[in-house]
């Protein structure tokens, strides 16, 4: 698993440059930094909810991660916290947040749950998709933090299991070519969202009309 770098919590950059319209272009890194950590910080020693009981914080012992950061809780907090989820770092049960620990998060992320990539992992591609579905599987499986090896793993049980491949469209020989013709998206770390968009809309339109 790959250690977590701290992202932009709109665009997802690791530097002080960030994608066109990202909401935090001007904001300085350090501010994510310290929000994520606060609330990693926080989780470490145990799990915790957002907002502690008010009758808790009245007796000065409120324990929610509202309560205990550093600063006051603001708009970059909030979006960290939601990046958090949406990367599979922590988990929200019962209004309670808590770290994932590391089988359960490579179980949780084999299965993406928010969309446009929960409608790729759950329908498969379609020919005039395949590109960008397979660019964005292998992109999602890196950002997620899996090895190249399960990454590999979890694209080929994809095909298979979706029925993508039977589907046809591929120039290459075997979905295992196929794959490794895209490790380049994996090494390089590519984003994924603009593809797997691109990739729905086309799932969308040929699978609603079949």
């Amino acid at each position: 698993m790959r250690q977590f770098d701290y992202p932009c919590p709109d665009c997802r950059s690791t530097s002080n440059l960030h994608a066109d319209g990202c909401n935090y272009s001007n904001r300085d890194r350090e501010e994510f930094e310290r929000a994520y950590f606060d609330i990693l910080t926080q989780l470490t020693i145990s799990p915790k909810p957002k907002i502690a009981d008010e009758e808790l914080v009245h007796n000065g012992n409120g324990d929610g991660l509202m309560n205990n950061c550093r600063g006051a809780w603001t708009a970059v907090y909030e979006d960290c916290l939601i990046r958090l989820k949406h990367e599979y770092i922590i988990v929200e049960e019962e209004n309670v947040f808590r770290i994932m620990g590391k089988e359960e998060r490579k179980d949780a992320v084999s299965e993406p749950q928010h969309e446009p990539m929960k409608t790729l992992y759950e329908k498969g591609s379609v020919p005039g998709a395949h590109d960008n579905a397979v660019f964005a599987m292998v992109a999602f499986y890196e950002m997620v933090g899996l090895s190249w090896t399960e990454t590999r793993e979890n694209v080929l049980e994809w095909l298979d299991e979706t029925g993508t491949w039977k589907r046809g469209g591929f120039a290459e020989k075997s979905p295992e070519e196929l794959v490794e013709k895209k490790r380049h998206v994996y090494d390089q770390g590519y984003g994924w969202r603009e593809k797997a968009e691109a990739a729905k809309r086309v799932i969308d339109q040929k699978v609603g009309s079949d």
